[in-house]
């Protein structure tokens, strides 16, 4: 069996990912409006509160500081080179802050990151392209994978490997055999073409695909890995205990949260445009944690290679 040995939590877990699945399949368009204005205010302040108890993981808690204000100023560039140059130049610096032990490592990631921005810059729309997967695609699939890979090394769990494979095989489904493009509601389809279809002509200029649209396939796409992002979060609220907080914070949450998801339905433009400060805020208060994982995980394939045993060099690493 594939999960043979799994825990409760990964049944679970896999139990969550099928039925974002097969919603996806049945209703991609209503799926994707929904999960993120229900699911997604709730995720942002969890993880944002998460993150501010354990520091942004920054050795100084300035640098957060700066992060959001480049959030907030992101939210204000019309110009989308301009709003990816700035949204890459965060990464860099979360990178530099926090996947870097020595000031020649500092170095050569700067160096590197000053090489890469010059060729972005020279190869419109790469800049572009930058930013706008950065903070989308990028941070609800990618970076999710990261996470949920260095997880399965480092508990060495078969089952949580075998997550990452239904989570990829997930994808590649849906993109051979794509959902309908019908909508059980058909006003969704007008609200997800109107505030979805940026990002599908984004990706659409990634693969020179000019023509591409927001069908069943990448309606459904969008769905599952916007869905499973938010769920993926919270199933994890007892291993990195993200819900371990003080009473008044959580009436704080609830109250923004239920506030936001209520400002979505009365008016679905005005919630999108008022909520983008702290959809973007989470993303780029998030680029510390996501370059460490990366670092981790970089490591953990190189201790692979070329080490001994992964517990052996995990435990070594701990002492």
């Amino acid at each position: 069996m594939m999960l043979a040995g799994a825990r409760r939590g990964d049944w679970v877990h896999l139990a969550l990912m099928v039925a974002a699945l097969g919603i996806a399949y049945v209703m991609p368009f209503e799926l994707l409006v929904l999960a993120y204005v229900v699911l997604g205010p709730a995720h942002y302040t969890t993880e944002i509160s998460w993150l501010h108890d354990r520091r942004y993981f920054l050795k100084r808690r300035y640098i957060a500081l700066a992060l959001a204000a480049i959030a907030v100023a992101a939210t204000l560039i019309d110009n989308s080179s301009w709003f990816g140059f700035v949204i890459w130049a965060a990464l860099v610096v979360s990178a530099a802050a926090a996947a870097t032990r020595s000031l020649s490592q500092t170095a050569v990631l700067l160096a590197v990151a000053i090489g890469l921005t010059a060729l972005m810059a020279a190869r419109w729309p790469a800049l572009s392209l930058m930013g706008a997967l950065l903070t989308s695609v990028v941070h609800v699939s990618l970076f999710t994978l990261i996470f949920m890979a260095l997880g399965a090394w480092r508990t060495q769990s078969r089952a949580q490997a075998a997550l990452i494979g239904a989570y990829i095989a997930a994808i590649v489904l849906i993109m051979v055999i794509p959902p309908s493009g019908a909508t059980v509601i058909p006003g969704f389809q007008a609200v997800a073409q109107e505030h979805f279809g940026n990002l599908v002509q984004t990706i659409g200029m990634l693969f020179g695909l000019d023509k591409l649209r927001l069908d069943g396939r990448l309606t459904g796409f969008l769905a599952f890995i916007y869905t499973y992002h938010y769920l993926n979060w919270f199933i994890k609220a007892g291993v990195i205990r993200w819900a371990d907080i003080p009473p008044r914070r959580w009436i704080v949450i609830g109250v923004v949260s239920a506030a936001s998801t209520g400002l979505y339905f009365y008016d679905y433009a005005l919630g999108f445009s008022a909520l983008l400060v702290l959809s973007l805020g989470h993303v780029v208060l998030e680029f510390p944690l996501n370059a460490l994982t990366m670092r981790q995980l970089g490591e953990a394939a190189a201790g692979s290679l070329f080490g001994g045993p992964p517990q052996r060099r995990l435990a070594a690493r701990r002492r």
